[in-house]
């Protein structure tokens, strides 16, 4: 009841109520919803200025999303290895799969930014990651527990579906470098030994661009390949 009836005597009921519909409860504080919506394109650009953006709930939100992931796929495959959950998790919080689920529940058309069309293609996704960490702030860890795995997993993704991804990550981004005409490398920067990680490198015209390990080289290359593919915002 106090809930309802500070909604309705707050000057942002129509936030209030876009947070409870996709949330599944009102917020307590409301500051920390608005400022994981602030993007730091949207503040002003006096060096005096107090104004933040949403960075800071970003990095907690993607440490939270990334513990409550992790642990649901070591639930949901009891069987599989850490290379299996360590893929399947790149996948579900990749920036092009976190954006996607920004769009579908609507986080997007809170987003307060000042970014030209095209610009910060991962804005949504991050808002969607700082959003996790204000629910944390507000409510915490069961409440972004409960937000992620049912009103988002449970509702938006289909696990099976992800896990019969074509993930020849290095073969997507050995085509895209020859439609570019960029110079792609993966270099062993570790040597084989039995029983220890293989560290991989994936040099980009001459610089280093991601380093990724596993107990096989294929693996790590894929794995290397597949940060690539999102650092680089590759449309896969």
């Amino acid at each position: 009841m106090f809930d309802f009836i500070k909604v309705w005597f707050s000057s942002d009921k129509e936030l209030y109520r876009s947070l409870y519909n996709i949330l599944g409860f009102y917020p307590s504080n409301i500051h920390v919803y608005k400022l994981a919506f602030s993007h730091r394109s949207a503040l002003q650009t006096n060096s005096n200025s107090n104004q933040m953006s949403n960075e800071r709930l970003e990095y907690l939100g993607d440490a939270v999303l990334g513990a409550i992931i992790a642990e649901m796929l070591f639930r949901r495959f009891p069987y599989k290895d850490e290379g299996f959950l360590t893929e399947m998790r790149s996948r579900i919080v990749s920036r092009e799969s976190l954006k996607k689920l920004a769009i579908k529940i609507g986080i997007d058309k809170h987003v307060v930014n000042n970014s030209g069309p095209g610009m910060h293609r991962s804005m949504f996704g991050d808002a969607f990651e700082a959003l996790i960490g204000a629910v944390f702030i507000d409510k915490g860890f069961g409440h972004a527990k409960d937000f992620v795995l049912n009103r988002i997993v449970n509702v938006h993704l289909d696990l099976d579906a992800i896990e019969k991804e074509d993930n020849n990550y290095k073969s997507r981004i050995i085509n895209w470098a020859q439609r570019e005409k960029r110079k792609i490398v993966f270099e062993m920067i570790q040597d084989v030994s039995q029983g220890k990680l293989i560290r991989v490198q994936l040099v980009l015209d001459d610089k280093v661009l991601t380093i990724a390990e596993d107990f096989s080289r294929k693996k790590a290359e894929q794995m290397a390949a597949s940060k690539a593919i999102e650092q680089l915002g590759i449309e896969v």
